[in-house]
């Protein structure tokens, strides 16, 4: 997510964005991501949040965006075309996606983040720009780009990276970097794959900051990086950055205190959700005037509630919600709620599409998509176009952590019960 900058400058034709598929991640955290890649999600109370919100005349002080995309993006693909289509972007603004392609010379997908960028650099170097910002997908944050891109030339330097400030004590995956007083880089360290790896910020080694992903590097480097200096390795974190400090150049880190949260877990998407509704401190505000949040316009009609008892929840458009009671929950668009249902601190994704006779491709089934009468969900995610019959009980009750029912349709994931996409759930079942 992005803070719209007020005021821009020269600087929204001057350099070009581009998300990557980081081996696939750019999908929401399984079983949510199946069967399909996308970088919108449900999030909050709208149905799909572009990674990079439309701004009335530019995003975040940039107008010209590309998305490399690794598989099965044709519901990305779909978002971005009808969000986009009324985009009012700059005069040379764009949106485009390139997405994975073989040819004669490469008959592989691509590798990893630096073979996805080497290989599009023929789209790419179509545009007279100066630099590359380099964004991950399913990242949450604000941030004004135009001062990312003013410190990167105030510095002079061939490559920034923008680095979280904050002291969560812990590598969020993209290595972490140690800056001197001029906030230059020194060193690159990367903790192995999947290892919990917690460092200490402290008095002694507080020039240590975790990558948040986020580069910017000027376009001839970036020429010469890729196909000159390492022209054979495949990922942009492990081999060539760390390539660019031991060839001497200029790298910058740009300090970044803001809201971020990776997206690749179910905990943390759960918790980023869980977050939108707190009465105090709200990590992500939906209603700050200065920088808005823009998704896809769907001119739904208005939530219907019948009788129903909402607490410190937050109800998206399109709903019909019955004599129920709701608490601490995030409820997407078209979502329906029975008579007596409870459903307590958690995420229901909705649906694109009304059904109240229990059909599913002109199958008769019984179990209309929504939640039906009686039944009790606590600290759960739904996914979209769920089927739950009436008196299921979702709760977790033995506090199990981790646990793969697919074939029931639903999986464990940090004591989190997630009920995949389309699953049914019968009558009377008990989770």
């Amino acid at each position: 997510m992005v803070h719209p900058s007020p005021h821009w400058h020269d600087v929204s034709f001057k350099f070009i964005g581009q998300e990557l598929a980081e081996y696939g991640l750019l999908e929401l955290p399984f079983p949510t991501s199946k069967p399909e890649c996308c970088s919108n999600c449900v999030w909050g109370p709208v149905t799909a949040v572009e990674t990079l919100p439309a701004d009335k005349e530019e995003i975040g002080g940039c107008s010209s965006y590309s998305w490399e995309l690794q598989f099965n993006s044709t519901s990305l693909n779909s978002h971005i075309a009808r969000a986009y289509s009324g985009a009012r972007l700059s005069k040379d603004g764009f949106v485009e996606v390139i997405a994975a392609y073989q040819s004669p010379d490469d008959n592989g997908w691509f590798q990893g983040t630096a073979d996805a960028i080497r290989r599009c650099l023929w789209v790419l170097e179509k545009y007279p720009v100066d630099e590359f910002l380099i964004l991950p997908g399913h990242h949450l944050y604000r941030m004004d780009y135009q001062k990312l891109i003013d410190a990167h030339r105030r510095s002079k330097a061939h490559i920034t990276v923008s680095l979280f400030s904050t002291a969560k004590n812990e590598d969020l995956g993209f290595g972490i970097f140690k800056l001197n007083a001029q906030n230059e880089v020194l060193e690159f360290r990367e903790n192995e794959e999947n290892s919990n790896h917690h460092f200490q910020m402290n008095k002694h080694d507080g020039d240590e900051f975790p990558s948040m992903g986020i580069y910017v590097i000027n376009r001839d480097v970036m020429r010469m990086l890729l196909t000159e200096a390492f022209p054979n390795v495949n990922d942009l974190k492990s081999h060539v950055i760390p390539g660019a400090i031991s060839l001497g150049m200029k790298i910058n880190g740009y300090l970044f205190d803001g809201y971020w949260e990776d997206m690749r877990s179910i905990e943390a998407y759960y918790r980023a959700n869980m977050e939108t509704i707190r009465r105090a401190n709200a990590m992500y505000n939906f209603y700050d005037r200065d920088s808005p949040l823009y998704t896809l316009p769907r001119h739904l009609p208005p939530t219907l509630v019948r009788d129903a008892v909402i607490t410190d929840s937050i109800i998206g458009d399109g709903c019909i919600l019955s004599k129920c009671r709701i608490k601490g929950t995030v409820v997407g668009i078209r979502t329906r709620i029975g008579d007596n249902a409870v459903v307590e601190d958690s995420v229901i994704m909705g649906s694109d599409t009304y059904d109240h006779n229990g059909m599913s491709d002109g199958e008769a089934i019984g179990i209309p998509i929504g939640i039906g009468d009686g039944s009790h969900i606590r600290k759960a995610i739904i996914d979209k176009h769920a089927r739950i019959g009436k008196n299921v009980m979702i709760m977790n009750k033995d506090n199990v952590q981790e646990g793969n029912r697919e074939a029931n349709g639903y999986i464990i994931s940090g004591g989190i019960i997630v009920v995949i996409r389309s699953a049914v759930i019968p009558d009377g079942t008990i989770l």
